[in-house]
């Protein structure tokens, strides 16, 4: 099942899109996705090492791990999103603008509290999480509903590039701006940037309302799982990824284990996320294009089961030197980013009109509940059996994963009458 799901039923702005429109749309969401990545990797990126710093203990900090939990439930209200409408003429950009003005006043509120007082943070970050959530239902909602089949994979491109600007932001930029001015300079400048992309909610043009007198169906969990073909990219969802978390977890220790300088280890994984997420993310909607959506995620798990290989083979000694593990550890990050864009491409094909976000949310939740477990469980795996097996078990459950996918994609693609 690819890209082309939905292109026997049209969405609005689908034909005849002028570009100007198009342009827009796509400013639109850079603006709206960049507005949700700034204050999450403030509170995962930039915050902990600061607490760290200041002598909060390592068990304390481990508890922000919390701070995920609305990121990977949100499903549990997507619905409601997709149903009621805050403001009168506006539905999900009424959504926007609440869940974004929260966000820009709970980040100020961190200023009033010392970065050492970890119980208030964990309060006010989970209401900053709670918020994101809510607004990330109704932009992945407002984007599958706006964009056009042929659009799809640039916006998503969008959607990696800006999170890779969130990250030099929200994670390094604050960091700079802590370490040269203190902790209120860097909330209250956090909080002043988190305010500029509201502009985007305010330029949002949506087009879903029902004609007059015309029956709409009521968005919730139960309409997802009544269609076959959400159910069958549900399944691709919880195992095309779903020996990521192995190797992403266990990658950073190591590399410290095998002597790598935490410097070194910090510019690599920084760099990295920064270049696949503005490089990665454009290339991947050009294989879109050119190769469609299971031949991009056939190319994509075949490159990341070679890159988990050599992993192992580096692990048990068989292949020895740094640019080879230093190249395999930057190239799965491309990789990492290039698959969301062609896995969340699939993810509108399938999600229906009457309520898009909702079924993105359940499939985009699926996928990263599977690639946390797997970080969760990677430590207890590698203290166990040790890191040459772990990558080893990893690269096999790759290449399984990867022809499952094709497979079910394939089989998906045959079953449906041409159009």
């Amino acid at each position: 099942m690819s890209g082309e799901l939905a292109e026997a039923r049209p969405l609005p702005g689908e034909a005849g899109t002028p570009p100007i429109g198009r342009l827009r749309l796509f400013i639109v969401l850079a603006g709206l996705y960049l507005a949700q990545s700034i204050p999450s990797y403030l509170l995962v990126a930039a915050i902990p090492p600061i607490m760290r710093e200041q002598g909060v203990s390592r068990t304390a900090i481990g508890l922000l791990s919390v701070l995920m939990l609305p990121l990977v439930l949100k499903f549990l209200w997507a619905s409601r999103v997709d149903r009621l409408r805050p403001i009168a003429r506006a539905h999900r950009a009424g959504w926007i603008l609440i869940t974004q003005t929260g966000t820009v006043f709970a980040i100020g509120l961190l200023a009033f509290i010392e970065p050492t007082d970890t119980g208030a943070f964990l309060a006010i970050g989970f209401v900053i999480s709670l918020l994101v959530s809510t607004q990330d239902i109704a932009t992945d909602g407002y984007a599958t509903r706006q964009l056009a089949v042929r659009d799809r994979p640039f916006g998503n491109a969008i959607q990696g590039g800006a999170v890779a600007f969130g990250v030099v932001i929200g994670g390094t930029l604050s960091l700079v701006i802590y370490h040269h001015l203190g902790w209120r300079p860097m909330i209250w400048t956090m909080s002043a940037l988190s305010l500029l992309p509201l502009a985007a909610a305010f330029a949002m043009r949506e087009s879903d309302d029902a004609a007059p007198g015309e029956p709409r169906p009521r968005p919730s969990l139960k309409a997802f799982w009544a269609r076959p073909e959400a159910r069958e990219i549900l399944i691709v969802a919880l195992v095309y990824r779903a020996s990521e978390g192995f190797v992403k977890a266990m990658e950073g220790p190591y590399l410290v284990d095998r002597g790598v300088p935490l410097d070194i280890v910090g510019y690599l994984s920084g760099g990295a996320a920064a270049t696949a997420g503005l490089v990665g993310s454009g290339l991947a909607a050009v294989l879109l294009l050119r190769l469609g959506t299971p031949g991009v995620l056939t190319l994509l798990g075949g490159l990341r089961t070679v890159c988990f290989a050599l992993f192992a083979l580096h692990a048990f000694d068989l292949v020895t030197g740094w640019p080879t593990l230093f190249g395999a550890a930057a190239f799965q990050t491309l990789i990492r980013y290039m698959e969301i864009v062609a896995l969340y491409s699939l993810f509108m094909a399938v999600a229906s009109k009457d309520q898009p976000g909702t079924d993105f949310t359940v499939l985009a939740c699926a996928q990263l509940v599977v690639y946390l477990v797997g970080s969760s469980l990677a430590g207890i795996i590698a203290d166990r059996i040790g890191y040459g097996a772990l990558f080893a078990l990893s690269a096999a459950l790759s290449l399984a994963a990867v022809l499952f996918t094709r497979r079910q994609l394939d089989a998906g693609q045959a079953a449906r009458p041409a159009s």
